[in-house]
């Protein structure tokens, strides 16, 4: 398997696939979230499973997933003292004739309204366009994801519609808005 190691950079952030050695900053910066802000936001959570180990296998289940082109995943890094600030996550939907995929992104919300989001998705989505070769970019949000409706739209992706019962989360079939962006 060779190692998946695309990366991209702005002034202010790092996006690069985690390794074993980020375990320690990546554990400090969950631990260091403040207390939920809205339903999207997990807040605080427990990391009591989340050993050393545990982190190193997720790692390599990174690394297995992106050779097989399913599923690819960015932390995203303060360039000033490597500060884990979130993730970017890209899914293969479909190669072939399409090139689609759908991507996902958090940042730890003590990191929120400083613009690391907007500046990481454009990184990111570039980085699909020009590494991953994507021609599609789709993001599914929730109807009432506020947040993540404005970063989407921020960043130049488009509306195109909503899927009904789209997604299976909260114990239900839940509505999604789908946001996209072409490769140029």
């Amino acid at each position: 398997m060779s190692k998946f190691n695309y990366n991209t950079e702005t002034d202010r952030v790092i996006i690069r696939p985690y390794n074993k050695e980020d375990y320690s900053n990546w554990l400090t910066q969950f631990e260091n979230r403040l207390p939920a802000q809205h339903k999207y936001d997990d807040g605080k959570v427990d990391m009591s499973i989340c050993t050393e180990e545990w982190f190193g296998e997720l790692v390599d289940n990174h690394q297995q997933m992106a050779s097989e082109d399913k599923v690819y995943v960015f932390g995203i890094f303060r360039k000033e003292d490597n500060a884990h600030l979130g993730s970017i996550d890209f899914s293969t939907i479909m190669r072939d004739d399409f090139q689609w995929g759908r991507f996902g992104y958090a940042i730890h919300n003590q990191f929120w309204r400083q613009g690391y989001g907007k500046e990481s998705v454009v990184a990111a989505i570039n980085l699909a366009f020009e590494k991953l070769n994507y021609h599609r970019i789709e993001a599914h949000i929730n109807l009432d994801n506020t947040p993540s409706i404005k970063l989407a739209e921020s960043v130049g992706m488009q509306f195109e519609c909503i899927r009904k019962g789209f997604i299976y989360e909260f114990d239900e079939w839940t509505d999604n808005l789908i946001y996209y962006v072409n490769s140029k």
